[in-house]
Order: structure tokens, then C-alpha cells, then sequence
């Protein structure tokens, strides 16, 4: 039997491809092959099948499934099975796939990836590529394609996918080394317009290229990787793809490929170089290696005015004055600590509709906007391209403040460009992406009127987690949330790898909003519900606010804002925010109480069914003195915790659901007596009749304690309900009409009068 998993997912046995079923099962067996013949922890799959705050009540029993699922398949001719056969075992604390290794492509790709760099690294360039090749040919796509295609997104395949462009600049070193320039050509120039920040491909590219007589083009390579490095970056070309620039400038003899069977030497030398040993690889950060026998080690660096760079294994010297250094020579580097904000601005292709005026200068506004708001918490703009821009925190000051000053900046760039965003309308005309991240980077200044080069893994870093923020949000690693959290409020955002979401400023004991950059628009609704939250806290009363509003009025961004000023506040209340999904994506019409009750009781998505019930059962239990009434109220209760994924018939057959929803209203109660409680629950109108009974029921039978609750909904609720909280103590009705919407036109002079270096604040 053999597993393929380099392309999609195959496992062949003499009798054909056998089938895998599902995606949880094709990715249950995906993950424990890439850990083959390790223990793979239950948590670590249900994370990778769901991701850490997304997994269903019954993702242990579906694993479970899966794995069932999987031992038949491999296993249906049980009789006809040699010893040592793939095994799928239960293994505390989790589950192992023991296989053969030989049987696995992705481990036959790594054994022959090694085999073919030993043999280049021994100067046996031709055995090299001839193993390199047939290590190369075991892909058939991406690694594990059709499970990608499906929305796994796991860290060790980005891992697996680097080792292949290793191996190919692997295989393009031997080819090069075999005087192939010709035939890799079109490769290299596909590789590096697909991955163009990787210099060793680069520096491969134009090598090939000056070998083929194409020494404009060469140079040309060259040029276009240093822009995408400068700009994007704020980062130079590496010493290595300098050096190569600067030896096809002079036509450097060493760039030539040598006779066959002749020896590498310095040039300018007259004793040959011994080669390296065999575990140095990779004989320089840009280029193969060249005919058998050539030098393959990097260049040692050695004093002095003749400065020797590594050419395709050679060392060319260039002959320098020995007077000083050269004009305009960078200083030493210097190691600081900083924070990295990345932010991408996106303008709708709607917003250039009949508008003449030059996409470039809007792009250029929107720059500038965020420039300004950068500089106005101190940070620097090292970098810009296109519609991202990159700047740090910390380079000319004490960095102990710097985290908080990038999130900071970071909220109020998300204010700014929120004149023009508005996350309920169909047509957002303009998005903003931001990101925060710290650590170590090295600190290069070339003069006092230009800006610094840096050099950090955390740059690179700062732009992954970019990649995975939403639109309109603002993400921030861990290291920046603790280095901050005395000064901001944050919560896990979900999916948890996306990085921490900061809410705003936080302001211990303060009675009001939160001062700080960020925050709605719709500032008189907000102030309407402060109003009557405070009230109700204070008069230990019920109230139950109903804000309408159709498509594109704010009417989610008035919950959301709201629900993050009660969490800021820093009072002891207990905010609950949830959003009602549509019908064809809840089942079981019940996912509104159940995520509020879930929420209340801290049970968490990975959470099994054992779990959650404990954890259910000690709430309930801490806010009843009578052992009786607590356990029929969990007995009930327990429902609706299993309930979640499945069919409302198949889990409840005789039990009547008003009877758990009233078990659910009664608790929810109690603990408003207990605290204040404040519930969000937006999109009511999408729920089912039962569940808006019991939300109306919950406040209208509460007779005391501080209860708030908010729904947002359109006014399809009222034609459902013609009475809805219509006449009743403690409700209020807010309607939304549909804002004045920053035009095109506005948004334009907008963009163009901040290229222009004029005044924004009127907009802003």
C-alpha cells in the first residue's frame, strides 16, 4: 500500500485507489501521515480539522467517526495483510499512523532530497540532478491539494512546500554546475516570478542568464528583486546578490563556467581552494555550485581592502584603494527591539467609476493618511508599496512603550478610513487591514537624511498575520497584547491564530467611553444605549432594546461597538454577544441560546460533551441553593448543550423545546440577579419563532434585576410580530435610518487633498 501525498491525497494498493471518504477523513489521515509513526494528540487533530475556537460540541464523537471510518478502509482485506502493514493505532494521548516509511512520498521526497544534496555537496554535480530530478517528480501538485482546496490551512504544509523550493534551487545549482543554463532557464524565470523574494533564486536567474549572453537581462533580474525587497521591505538585496550584480557589471572571468575537470581557484591566487566537506550543501546564498571539484564553501570573510565575493563558488577579487573606506559606506548594525505595524488600504474598483482623476494620487492619499497617523503616535513609514504600508515603533526612543503606541496607531488609522467603510453595506468603498507584531530586528543607518535599513524575521512575520486579518479589524500577536494590556483591552480572536483583536483604551473605573483612537459612527445611538444600560445598573431594573435597521444603516455596528464599551468599561458586568446565522446555516435553529448559555458557563468549542456538561452543571448549581431545583434545571439544560449541529427532532423527540428554553430563561435570570448581565444578540429577525419567545419572555418575566438586552434586527421582526415590545415597562425601540453615506466624490477629495499635503480633519 502506498500513500501519496505529495499532490492530492491517494493511498494504492495492487487493487486500485482506495476510497478515503469525506474531508474529515482524507484530513484526519493527512495529519497523522505527516506526523507517521508519532503519537498525534486527539486536541492536536480536533484543532487542525477546526481550528482551535470552532469545533462543534461532537467534534470528539466526528474524529472518533473518522477514525472508524478510516481503519475500514485501509483494512478491508484484513485476511490478506503482511506483517508490518500501515496500522492506524490508539495510542494515549491520542492516535499514531505506524506505515513503512518507503511506503510514504513525502518521506521518499525528503531521503532523496538529502541523498541528492550530499552528492552535491561531494562535487558530483551529475548524480546530483539525476537524484534532484527523480525527488522532484514525486509531486503531482501541491502538497495534499485537494484538502488545501478544501480550506485546510496546517503549518506544516507551508513547511513541507519551502522544502520543495529548496530542493529545486537544490536541482538548479546542479544543472547550472553541469553547464545546463539553457535548459533551466525557463524554470528559473517561472520560479522567481512566482516566488520573487527569494534571492537564491534570483541570483540563479541571472547567472543562467549572463551564461546564456543575456547580460542586460541579467542585470535587469537583479533590478526588479531589489525593488520588490526595497519596497516592500525596506531591505537591500543580500551581500551574496550584490556581489554578483557587481561581478556581471565587469564581466568577471569567474562567472564563466570552467573546463570540465579543472580545479576552482581564488582568482588572483595561485593554490586551489579544497573543497568543502560534505555537509555544507549550499555553497552560497544565491548560486549552485559548478563543475565537479569547484569550491563550494562560502566565502570566508578575511581583512583588508580587497574585499572577495563568492561567485558561483569562486572568489573574485575587486581591487579597492587602500586610503578608507568607501564613500558613503554604511556603519556597523544595530540590534533594537521594535514594533511592527503593517497596514493594507483597499479602495473598491466601484470608487474610480467615472471619476478622472489618477488612481495612483488616491493610492498616494491613502498613504499619506497613514503616514500621518503613524508619526502622530511616533512611530516611522520605512516602507510602501502599492497598498501596504510598513512602519516601527521604537527605533530612536525607549521601546518599552512602543507596542502600545503601534496599537494605538493602529486603531486610529481603522477610525480614520471607518468615514468611508461601513461593515453593513453592499458596496464598501474602502477596507483597512492592520496588523502589530514585536521583536528584534537589525538597525542599519546610512545617513542622517535618509531612512534606516532593517533587517528581522519579525518584518516577515508582521506580514503573515496581515494576510490573515479581516477587513476592518486590527490583530496583534501575543508579545504585543502583554506588552500592552495595561493600556488597551483585548479578547482571543477566531479563529485564535489570526492573533488577539484589542477593543479599545482601557480606562479602569472610568463611567463613560473609553477615550482613544477607533470606535463607531453612529455616536447618538451609542449614546442612547449607555444611557439605558447605566439606568437599568443602577435602578436594578430589566430592559429589553430593539435597534432596526435595514442592510447598510450600522445596525450590527451599533451592537458590536456597544457590546465593546460595556466589555472596556472594566465594571463587574457580564457582557454576551451573538449573532443569529440564517436557517440554511443552523440546523438546529438554536445556535443564539445555546452560544449565549455556553458563553455564560465558560465552555469553550473544543470543549467535549463530558466537559461541557460538568462545566454547565457547576454554573447552574452555584446560583441555586436547592440540589433539586439546580439538577432538573440541568437535566434540561443538557439538551440544549448536545443539541448543537444536529436536527431539533432527532435530539428531542418527546421533550417539549418550550420546556428547555424556559429551563434556559429561567437560569439567565437568576444570574441577572446575581450580576449585571448585558446580552447582544443580533440578526433576531433570522431566528425561529421559539427562540423569540423566549428572548421576549426573558426580560418581560425577569420582575427585577439589572438584565439588558439588545437585539438587532430588521423590521421583518415586526411584521412576524406587529407587537413586539410595543406598549411594554422597560422596552425601547431604536430605528436607523440609512446614513449619509460618504459619496465618491467626497471620499475622492478626500484621498487627493491628503496627497496633496492638505488638511483632513474635516472629513476625519
Amino acid at each position: 500500500m502506498q500513500f501519496r501525498m505529495l499532490g492530492p491525497m491517494e493511498v494504492v494498493d495492487a487493487g486500485g485507489v482506495v476510497g478515503l471518504g469525506g474531508t474529515k477523513q482524507r484530513a484526519t489521515l493527512g495529519l497523522l501521515l505527516l506526523q507517521a509513526n508519532k503519537v498525534v494528540a486527539t486536541s492536536r487533530l480536533m484543532n487542525a480539522l477546526w481550528g482551535v475556537d470552532d469545533a462543534p460540541a461532537t467534534a470528539r464523537k466526528i474524529l472518533q467517526n473518522a477514525i472508524y471510518g478510516l481503519r475500514g478502509a485501509l483494512d478491508r482485506r484484513h485476511d490478506e495483510r503482511e506483517p508490518g502493514a500501515a496500522t492506524l493505532l490508539t495510542q494515549p494521548p491520542g492516535y499514531m499512523m505506524r506505515v513503512d516509511p518507503e511506503q510514504v512520498d513525502l518521506h521518499v521526497f525528503h531521503k532523496e532530497a538529502a541523498r541528492g544534496r550530499e552528492q552535491l555537496a561531494r562535487g558530483t554535480a551529475e548524480s546530483a540532478a539525476a537524484t534532484l530530478r527523480d525527488a522532484l517528480a514525486l509531486w503531482r501538485g501541491p502538497v495534499l491539494a485537494d484538502l488545501v482546496e478544501a480550506g485546510i490551512q496546517w503549518p506544516e504544509l507551508a513547511a513541507v512546500e519551502s522544502t520543495r523550493l529548496d530542493v529545486m534551487e537544490d536541482f538548479f545549482d546542479a544543472q547550472l554546475a553541469c553547464g545546463r543554463h539553457h535548459a533551466v532557464l525557463a524554470e528559473l524565470e517561472t520560479m522567481v516570478q512566482a516566488e520573487p523574494l527569494r534571492e537564491r533564486s534570483c541570483g540563479q536567474l541571472m547567472l543562467a542568464l549572463y551564461r546564456c549572453g543575456r547580460q542586460v537581462d541579467a542585470l535587469n533580474a537583479y533590478s526588479r528583486v531589489r525593488s520588490v525587497l526595497v519596497e516592500s521591505l525596506g531591505l537591500e538585496p543580500g551581500r551574496g546578490l550584490q556581489q554578483l550584480q557587481q561581478a556581471i557589471l565587469v564581466q568577471d572571468p569567474a562567472l564563466s563556467l570552467p573546463e570540465p575537470g579543472a580545479r576552482g581557484v581564488l582568482v588572483g591566487q595561485a593554490d586551489p581552494v579544497q573543497p568543502p566537506p560534505p555537509q555544507q550543501p549550499h555553497p552560497a546564498p544565491w548560486a549552485g555550485e559548478i563543475a565537479p571539484g569547484t569550491p563550494t564553501s562560502r566565502e570566508a570573510t578575511a581583512p583588508g581592502p580587497a574585499s572577495a565575493p563568492s561567485v558561483d563558488g569562486q572568489r573574485v577579487l575587486h581591487q579597492r584603494g587602500t586610503d578608507g573606506p568607501e564613500p558613503g559606506r554604511r556603519t556597523g548594525p544595530e540590534r533594537r527591539r521594535v514594533s511592527v505595524l503593517s497596514v493594507r488600504t483597499r479602495l473598491a474598483p466601484s470608487l474610480a467609476d467615472g471619476i478622472s482623476q489618477d488612481l495612483d494620487a488616491l493610492l498616494e492619499g491613502t498613504g499619506r493618511l497613514v503616514r500621518e497617523q503613524v508619526e502622530r503616535f511616533g512611530g516611522t513609514v520605512t516602507a510602501a508599496i502599492g497598498s501596504v504600508s510598513l512602519a516601527l515603533f521604537g527605533l530612536d526612543g525607549p521601546s518599552e512603550d512602543a507596542a502600545r503606541q503601534a496599537v494605538l496607531a493602529a486603531l486610529a488609522i481603522r477610525g480614520v478610513f471607518d468615514v468611508a467603510a461601513e461593515p453593513d453595506s453592499a458596496a464598501v468603498q474602502l477596507s483597512v487591514q492592520a496588523s502589530v507584531t514585536t521583536g528584534e530586528v537589525l538597525l542599519r543607518r546610512r545617513g542622517p537624511d535618509e531612512a534606516p535599513t532593517v533587517v528581522g524575521s519579525v518584518l516577515d512575520e508582521s506580514q503573515v498575520m496581515l494576510a490573515k486579518v479581516p477587513d476592518g479589524e486590527v490583530r496583534v500577536c501575543d508579545a504585543v497584547r502583554r506588552a500592552s494590556e495595561h493600556a488597551v483591552l483585548y479578547r482571543l480572536s477566531s479563529p485564535s491564530p489570526a492573533g488577539w483583536q484589542p477593543l479599545g483604551v482601557r480606562e479602569e473605573g472610568a463611567d463613560d467611553e473609553p477615550h482613544g483612537p477607533g470606535g463607531g459612527s453612529e455616536a447618538y445611538e451609542l449614546d442612547i444605549l449607555r444611557g439605558l444600560v447605566k439606568h437599568a445598573q443602577r435602578r436594578g431594573v430589566p430592559h429589553l432594546v430593539t435597534v432596526l435597521g435595514e442592510r447598510g444603516t450600522g445596525k450590527s455596528r451599533v451592537l458590536r461597538e456597544f457590546e465593546r464599551w460595556v466589555t472596556v468599561r472594566g465594571t463587574k458586568v457580564r457582557a454576551i454577544g451573538v449573532r443569529v446565522p440564517p436557517p440554511a446555516d443552523d440546523p438546529c435553529k438554536l445556535a443564539a441560546p445555546t452560544h449565549i448559555l455556553s458563553a455564560y458557563c465558560g465552555i469553550k468549542a473544543g470543549d467535549d460533551v463530558p466537559v461541557a456538561r460538568a462545566l454547565l452543571a457547576r454554573e447552574v448549581r452555584s446560583l441555586y441553593h436547592s440540589e433539586r431545583t439546580s439538577a432538573g434545571l440541568v437535566s434540561l439544560l443538557t439538551h440544549l448543550i448536545d443539541v448543537v449541529g444536529a436536527d431539533i427532532d432527532d435530539v428531542f423527540g418527546e421533550l417539549r423545546l418550550t420546556e428547555v428554553l424556559d429551563a434556559w430563561v429561567q437560569v439567565l435570570q437568576e444570574a441577572a440577579r446575581r450580576e449585571p448581565l448585558v446580552l447582544c444578540i443580533d440578526d433576531l429577525h433570522l431566528a425561529d419563532d421559539v427562540v423569540v419567545d423566549a428572548v421576549e419572555k426573558l426580560v418581560e418575566t425577569v420582575g427585577s434585576g439589572p438584565l439588558f438586552v439588545v437585539v438587532g434586527a430588521r423590521t421583518e421582526l415586526l411584521r412576524r410580530r406587529p407587537g413586539w415590545a410595543g406598549g411594554k415597562s422597560h422596552a425601547t425601540t431604536v430605528t436607523l435610518d440609512m446614513p449619509e453615506r460618504v459619496t465618491n466624490e467626497q471620499l475622492v477629495e478626500l484621498l487627493l487633498s491628503a496627497a496633496r499635503g492638505e488638511d483632513t480633519q474635516s472629513y476625519t
